[in-house]
């Protein structure tokens, strides 16, 4: 029986130019990186290596593509029902619930097959360069297949339970990076012993699709450290994959019903009605209580940014309280790895790891935040009530990015204790902490205005917070993928010019990271990243002047 849901998701993403451009940069983008890896010489390369290393960077690009891509379309899928009032025709219609789920599924995974065949003619192309047999080609796309199964149902999931397109985008891309990322890190402290917990780090880190496609790929597992890893990557991620995901469709489809529109809150629990022990555990978490009276606004404070503190989600003082106390945990455990691990990983690998974690907080959480800041306004209808106070444009601009400003530097400070460990074992690595830290604020200065800018070019806050990752992240993982490269076509200078424009890489060429020694990136990424950053303020406040104009 023909499911009309098929037609009307898959077909109503395909007529819109966004769809349109997506599919033509995709096709060429991968193109692209073929052509460029291609011989110019006479020469034949009889051992196929070449093409291998192409091949290499090739898989590497669609996997970080279906990453970045994937969450965007189901996160936002039954979340947009919701605010539509068309969820309510929807269960209210002749179509059961499977029904009803596997035709969004299927019209979100259309468009997303469509994206990985637009990318064949660049395999073909790697098939054809001699070197690579047609099961690793097959292999790959099956492994990436199930990526992209395994991340729309996810994303779908995520999407019944928001309330928000914006914060169901946030939920699903840090549903994603935990996956993705956050499970390799367990193993790679524990690898190489023998315990219950070494074993269970070992198969969550088969969560990540990254041991199983660099297997396919003909590499070793990421960070083994010169260890003999174990084989059967791609196995134990297929196996756990779809357990994943029948667990991911089985509970949306319960969900799928009249449930999903009721909005119950529970009255909760009053403290005095608490044991002893979870009365003192209150109180120890809720040092500020967020639920008392508010005092007036000082004569000398912004009263943008105190709205934005009171009235945004993470802006809150017990979120904010949670936020950083998960990174400062965080922090100290690295800590810990730094003073037990420094024989066997070295001071540089401990740095490398701390640069990765306060770049990926500063992706993660500053679109989520700052993303928002004008193009919420503009669809709440809330920026024709501040155009009514008496605050200027600049007053409200400056309320809002200092919002973000404190909240972003008061997460970083608490990760600072592994730097601060790092020059008590190793005193000589003063000046390049000092320049660590540089790298990191301009990556948190320029992610606030490049998010910021964005906020204020969109009417709604989910393509602005959508366009915004995909910019982050394109930039400080995307680039990373010539790195990858650079033993193939990609030569020194051209792997140093790319990776010129990622803050992240040049952070790690300043700690001595594994890989990153050989490359000058500091200064000129300095230059960049402060041109860059001045450009997003330009754009922001010509953006904003120009909304703040009369009607």
């Amino acid at each position: 029986m023909k499911n009309p849901i098929i037609e009307r998701e898959l077909i109503g993403t395909l007529r819109t130019r966004k769809a349109l451009a997506l599919q033509v940069t995709v096709a060429m983008a991968f193109a692209l990186l073929v052509v460029v890896s291609w011989p110019t010489d006479a020469l034949v390369d009889l051992s196929g290596s070449q093409s291998r290393q192409v091949f290499h960077l090739f898989g590497y690009g669609l996997l970080a593509a279906m990453i970045l891509l994937v969450p965007v379309f189901p996160a936002t899928s039954i979340v947009r029902e919701r605010i539509g009032g068309t969820l309510e025709l929807l269960l209210n219609s002749p179509m059961n619930p499977v029904s009803i789920y596997f035709g969004k599924l299927a019209g979100v995974l259309g468009f997303i097959l469509l994206l990985l065949i637009m990318s064949f003619p660049g395999a073909a192309a790697c098939y054809a360069m001699g070197g690579v047999e047609a099961y690793h080609i097959v292999e790959l796309y099956g492994l990436l297949a199930l990526v992209a199964l395994q991340y729309a149902v996810l994303g779908l999931l995520v999407s019944s339970y928001a309330q928000s397109t914006d914060s169901s985008l946030r939920t699903t891309y840090a549903l994603v990076l935990l996956m993705a990322v956050v499970t390799l890190g367990p193993h790679l402290v524990m690898q190489g012993k023998e315990s219950l917990t070494a074993t269970a780090a070992f198969w969550l880190r088969s969560l990540s699709p990254i041991p199983a496609v660099m297997e396919v790929l003909g590499h070793s597992d990421v960070g083994a450290a010169g260890q003999v890893s174990e084989s059967g990557a791609p196995l134990r991620y297929v196996v756990l994959a779809i357990v994943t995901t029948a667990a991911f469709i089985v509970r949306t489809i319960t969900r799928m019903n009249y449930s999903m529109l009721d909005y119950s809150r529970s009255q909760g629990i009053i403290t005095d009605e608490r044991g002893a022990a979870g009365q003192w555990a209150r109180r120890l978490i809720f040092l500020v209580d967020p639920q008392r009276r508010k005092g007036s606004i000082g004569p000398l404070t912004n009263p943008v940014m105190v709205k934005e503190f009171r009235c945004r989600r993470f802006g809150r003082s017990h979120w904010i309280l949670r936020l950083v106390a998960g990174c400062a945990l965080l922090s100290m455990v690295l800590t810990y790895a730094a003073t037990v691990f420094t024989e066997s990983w070295g001071v540089n690998d401990i740095g490398g790891i701390l640069v990765v974690l306060q770049v990926a907080l500063i992706v993660m959480l500053t679109p989520s935040l700052a993303a928002g800041l004008i193009s919420g306004e503009r669809e709440s209808g809330g920026w024709t009530l501040l155009q009514m106070t008496p605050l200027s444009t600049g007053a409200i601009l400056r309320g809002k990015l200092m919002s973000v400003v404190w909240t972003l530097l008061l997460i970083l400070c608490a990760t600072l204790p592994g730097y601060l460990v790092m020059i008590v074992i190793k005193p000589d690595m003063t000046q390049q902490v000092i320049q660590v830290l540089i790298c990191l604020v301009w990556t948190a200065v320029f992610a606030v205005l490049l998010s910021a800018a964005v906020s204020s070019l969109y009417p709604r806050t989910a393509p602005a917070t959508t366009t915004t990752y995909l910019l982050l992240v394109g930039m400080c993982v995307g680039t990373m993928l010539v790195w990858f490269g650079r033993d193939s076509r990609f030569g020194r200078g051209t792997v140093e010019r790319i990776l010129t424009v990622n803050p992240m890489a040049a952070a790690l060429n300043v700690i001595e990271a594994r890989g990153f020694q050989d490359y000058n990136l500091v200064p000129a990424n300095w230059y960049f990243v402060g041109c860059a950053s001045a450009l997003a303020l330009a754009v922001l406040i010509v953006q904003t002047w120009r909304l703040a104009r009369p009607q």
